[in-house]
């Protein structure tokens, strides 16, 4: 039986095959997953729950949705901002229409971006100072009612 230190041609090509996986898939998809809390949003029509993605670090903001396809209708994703100012979205890289609700920090909506345009680096401004926002699958504002004056319901919110 010979050993040898040198790796064969098959396995050579199994790394470079790998390797160029690894790279070819963006970065935020290989960090592992935010975590994920409850939130609730009280509208005229009751209330919705949802559990939702927590984006508190400026790499999981950054990273927002991008890269992903449509949520199921009670997931969705919350922008922590941990201080109260106005803030602009915008869509890059995001395949999948988002409604976005942004959020004062007594947790009232302040204004609602609905179904913004996929793949769109168009700015969306929140319309005021806020401390969150959160991003649903486009159209699901509506279809719970939610419009701004509501409430949403989440840890990082004090009303």
């Amino acid at each position: 039986m010979t050993i040898s230190a040198r790796p064969s041609r098959r396995a050579m090509a199994g790394a470079v095959i790998a390797l160029a996986l690894l790279v070819a898939v963006p970065a935020g998809a290989r960090d592992p997953a935010p975590r994920v809390a409850p939130l609730d949003i009280v509208t005229a029509r009751g209330v919705a729950h949802f559990q939702v993605e927590i984006a508190d670090t400026d790499a999981t903001r950054e990273r927002g949705l991008m890269f992903r396809g449509p949520l199921a209708p009670h997931r969705g994703m919350l922008f922590d901002f941990k201080a109260v100012a106005p803030v602009t979205f915008w869509m890059k890289n995001t395949p999948a229409p988002l409604d976005m609700l942004f959020i004062g920090p007594d947790g009232r909506i302040v204004s609602i971006a609905r179904n913004a345009r996929p793949m769109s680096e168009a700015p969306i401004a929140s319309g005021g100072p806020v401390l969150g926002v959160l991003e649903v699958r486009g159209g699901r504002a509506a279809e719970i009612g939610a419009a701004p004056g509501d409430v949403v319901k989440a840890r990082i919110f004090h009303p």
